[in-house]
């Protein structure tokens, strides 16, 4: 969905709306099928995802497990809810239409998508492995309550994350009268410059590696490596009926990685001016098909956890109809 992520070139400082009705670029197969799967996650990630969030938020007990799937699920829908703007950007020819507040806001929120859905999954497994390795100590301490300071600590520092796309994000007009939504890392009309250009990179530079770290990195390990000893406890007790446990955690493992891993990359490629654009609309495709698959199924992978969720699910939706 961060289909935005533009090396900054030379540009024309003017960033009039009037030039939104000038003709865009051309559109190349392979952004008309990122724009044909985009739709496709929509509608399957907001039927889906809404599904999960009637039944978590409305129909089920509320303990710290569903509050955890209740915040990942909203994490998934914020994502799917930002698809139709971001595919018109690429139906157009990456032409804005939206103007330069909603290039800033859009696309602020798809970092806070990102981080708190990293974040999440890396409480969820932080969770998993207190309640195997220290029952004790989850049974005086696991409380829904401060389950709830936690998730509404995981927004707060994922928006304060994200908050420096607030500062970046531009508008500018570029080759044939096109507005791009890009990021001015300078923070200076004049990008041509060539200090401005060299600030531009080390601070584009420093806010890969926060993303990549903060984002991606620290919390991929913390998975594996909460898991890992997760299954080998339940293996030393023999907790591991008919290995389901083991599969999802696997899966979720596996998702978390196929899933962001092409975002991460696709952004770092824009650190570097002579990457061809067939390179780049190749990993854009890539992480379109992966984001879509993380943001339809990764909630589905976490909830298979549970069958009670599931005869939930069931009986309120029998009841509805």
């Amino acid at each position: 969905m961060d289909v935005l992520k533009d090396q900054i070139g030379p540009v024309n400082s003017a960033t009039t709306e009037a030039n939104s009705s000038q003709s865009p670029a051309a559109v190349s197969p392979i952004h008309l099928a990122t724009v044909g799967l985009l739709f496709i996650t929509l509608l399957v990630g907001v039927v889906g995802n809404g599904l999960y969030l009637w039944v978590l938020g409305l129909k089920m007990r509320r303990t710290v497990t569903t509050l955890w799937f209740l915040h990942l699920v909203s994490s998934s829908v914020l994502i799917t809810l930002l698809i139709p703007f971001f595919a018109t950007y690429v139906l157009l020819g990456f032409h804005w239409v939206f103007g330069t507040a909603m290039c800033k806001l859009l696309n602020t929120c798809v970092s806070l998508a990102m981080f708190s859905s990293a974040s999440l999954l890396t409480l969820i497994s932080l969770d998993r492995y207190i309640l195997i390795h220290h029952p004790i100590w989850s049974q005086n301490h696991r409380t829904v309550h401060r389950a709830g300071k936690l998730a509404v600590g995981v927004w707060l520092v994922s928006f304060a994350l994200s908050a420096p796309n607030l500062a970046f994000r531009e508008t500018c007009e570029v080759n044939r009268g096109r507005i791009a939504c890009l990021n001015n890392y300078a923070l200076s009309k004049d990008w041509d410059r060539a200090e401005m250009l060299d600030l531009g990179r080390q601070i584009h530079l420093a806010d890969f590696v926060i993303q990549f770290l903060l984002g991606f990195l620290l919390p991929f390990c913390t998975m594996a490596g909460c898991y890992s000893r997760v299954v080998l406890k339940m293996k030393e007790k023999r907790l591991l009926w008919a290995g389901k446990p083991f599969k999802v955690m696997v899966a979720a493992v596996v998702s978390f990685f196929l899933g962001w891993l092409p975002y991460h990359l696709y952004y770092g490629l824009k650190l570097y001016k002579d990457v061809p654009e067939s390179v780049t609309g190749a990993v854009l495709f890539i992480y379109a098909v992966m984001s879509c698959f993380n943001a339809c199924c990764t909630p589905i992978l976490y909830l298979f956890v549970g069958e009670k969720f599931w005869e939930v699910f069931r009986t309120s939706f029998l009841t509805l109809i």
